[in-house]
């Protein structure tokens, strides 16, 4: 019932930037909070940056001053605009929604397919 759909990825070089959107749909009672996760080969998945329905966000350490996350709550969507990129920031990105499906009963997190985003040379 509930799908987020990520788009922007790609190849980029070194110092470059990208764009990623995630659009929420479905039967969406409520939306908490929204953020974006990445995960490398053979490393675990972590937060990249985070923000809630009242506007507070959160970053990695490792993206402060470079990237910044948004939010357009009208579209159930979430952005996060990624300047000055480097190799290391090559990962899969994916879009999380804390949210509350219309009808139930308790807050789950909800997860995009992911969306590659390759820093090289």
């Amino acid at each position: 019932q509930v799908q987020l759909v990520e788009s922007g990825g790609g190849l980029v070089q070194p110092g470059g930037s990208l764009r990623l959107s995630c659009a929420a749909s479905g039967s969406i009672f409520s939306i908490h909070a929204m953020g974006w996760y990445r995960q490398a080969p053979g490393k675990q998945r972590e937060l990249v940056a985070a923000i809630s329905s009242g506007g507070s966000t959160n970053y990695a350490d490792s993206v402060k001053g470079r990237f910044t996350i948004s939010r357009d709550n009208a579209k159930n969507t979430v952005y996060l605009q990624m300047n000055s990129l480097k190799p290391e920031d090559t990962a899969v990105y994916y879009c999380n929604a804390d949210l509350v499906v219309a009808g139930a009963r308790y807050e789950y997190a909800y997860w995009g397919q992911g969306t590659q985003v390759t820093v090289s040379s």
